[in-house]
């Protein structure tokens, strides 16, 4: 480590530790003027807004179904999926299908696990998904399906909280789940029956084009549909040792990564919603999942650089032309303040409590907003930064929650430009992510804007939120 570098730490710990509201100027006179080092620490008001995604891109982990009322609108969720074929298999010569039934395992619910539900099944007869397009929320249905008849439906009402088709797992918990059995004289039966082989995966989807999963009963509850799967029993026979055996076997078609699913969301007065929002804003601002609501930060950029550079003079020459030390970001860091969280018990929970703030939250530039989800890019420092929900303490030792993010890398890139915007716009987004871990080192695989249900309530620019910045010049 360099001499310089070390005295820019170590000035920069020293701002840190005695860090005022108002600009503290340190490194004047340590050294002579031409090798003189400048670290300073200063506060940026900020800018908050909302803003209104008409929809995202279906990406999920899980599947959100059903139908909810809540203080922060009203949605409703179904699914559009294709079934991955076993390729290359056919049934024996022989085969007789007995009978088909699909499963819907979920792991959670949201809302009233009391309220039932009950579920349409309804084939895909018109377009065929594309395997390698992108989807968003807000895809019509009508391109896809025309409902014109349920190919299934639930002889008896869901609720989650029974429990009444669940299965044991490996570790002996139990997994919720709904069991569909199909009518063995229907049309939908006798027409997959008759599907013999399975070639291909495209074949196959030119036969069977998926399935349309919707709720038409229930305003109450949410479940997130962890797997989808179809299973056809059937049985055959053949001459074992001079004698006719019966064998009774399955073949099962699954929902998964190698087929194309998509959650499509219907939010109802949406534009009402956001109004209603938006005339918070002095004191808070919002982020709602799955309904795109989301909330942008406004960075002043040109004021930063202007007000960085006038602690950058190095020297002035005689003809009048100034030379600046180069300007690096050693801090800054971003608090988002949650004002939501709920930290009492189950039983004291009330109507909206349960609509809890998003745990993993990423700061995207928003002019790469939707490049950064189209393209499954991922978090650079640069672009987007991930951050959780932390708990902390205030001087009372009270419980507080915020987000955290250190911008000092963007900020240097940005400052560094030939042309300084006046500001720049961030956007705080709901995401799950994945993580991968390779010789002992943990780092993002993956970042999905997130489907599930949320509601993340922050204080908003005009109420306290703004950017602490150290930097320095040498």
């Amino acid at each position: 480590m360099t001499k310089k570098l070390f005295l820019i730490l170590s000035i920069a710990a020293l701002v840190l530790s005695g860090c005022k509201d108002d600009i503290t100027h340190v490194g004047s006179g340590l050294l002579t003027p031409g090798d003189s080092i400048v670290v300073v620490a200063d506060t940026f008001p900020l800018t908050s807004d909302i803003v209104n995604s008409e929809a995202i891109v279906s990406n999920p982990d899980s599947m959100l179904l059903g139908e909810l009322e809540t203080d922060f609108g009203t949605f409703k969720a179904d699914i559009l999926t294709q079934l991955a074929c076993p390729e290359g298999y056919a049934y024996p010569d022989n085969a007789k299908v007995d009978s088909i039934a699909l499963f819907f395992q979920y792991n959670s619910w949201v809302g009233d696990g009391s309220s039932p539900l009950a579920i349409s099944v309804y084939e895909l007869d018109d377009e065929v998904l594309n395997y390698n397009r992108s989807y968003t929320t807000d895809i019509d249905l009508s391109r896809y399906c025309s409902k014109t008849k349920p190919v299934l439906r639930n002889k008896r009402l869901v609720v989650a909280s029974e429990k009444m088709d669940s299965v044991q797992n490996a570790s002996g918990d139990y997994v919720p789940m709904v069991r569909m059995m199909s009518d063995s004289t229907s049309d939908f039966f006798r027409r997959f029956a008759a599907i013999r082989s399975f070639t291909t995966q495209e074949e196959f989807n030119q036969q069977f084009k998926g399935l349309f999963i919707e709720t038409d009963f229930g305003s109450s509850t949410v479940i997130n549909v962890a797997d989808i799967a179809m299973a056809v029993y059937y049985h055959f026979s053949y001459d074992k040792a001079g004698r006719d055996t019966t064998v009774n076997d399955m073949k099962v078609f699954y929902a998964n990564s190698e087929v194309r699913m998509v959650n499509r969301v219907q939010y109802i007065d949406k534009e009402d919603l956001e109004n209603q929002l938006r005339a918070q804003q002095a004191e808070h601002n919002f982020i709602i999942s799955p309904a795109g609501i989301h909330t942008t930060i406004d960075l002043p950029i040109k004021q930063m650089e202007q007000t960085i550079y006038s602690h950058m003079v190095e020297t002035e020459l005689e003809d009048g032309t100034i030379l600046y030390k180069r300007p690096y970001v050693n801090l800054a860091q971003l608090r988002i303040d949650v004002e939501n969280v709920f930290s009492g018990s189950s039983s004291d929970m009330k109507r909206n409590d349960w609509l809890q703030p998003a745990p993993v939250m990423m700061l995207v530039k928003d002019a790469s907003f939707e490049r950064f989800f189209a393209k499954n890019e991922l978090p650079d420092d640069t672009c987007a930064i991930v951050g959780s929900l932390t708990q902390g303490t205030d001087s009372l030792g009270n419980p507080v929650y915020y987000y955290s993010y250190d911008l000092a890398t963007l900020l240097t890139k940005e400052l560094r430009k030939d042309d300084v915007p006046e500001t720049l716009k961030m956007r705080l987004v709901p995401v799950s992510v994945t993580t991968a871990t390779t010789s002992s080192t943990t780092v993002i695989s993956s970042v999905k804007q997130s489907q599930s249900v949320s509601a993340t309530v922050i204080r908003s620019a005009q109420s306290g939120m703004s950017l602490q910045l150290v930097y320095s010049g040498f």
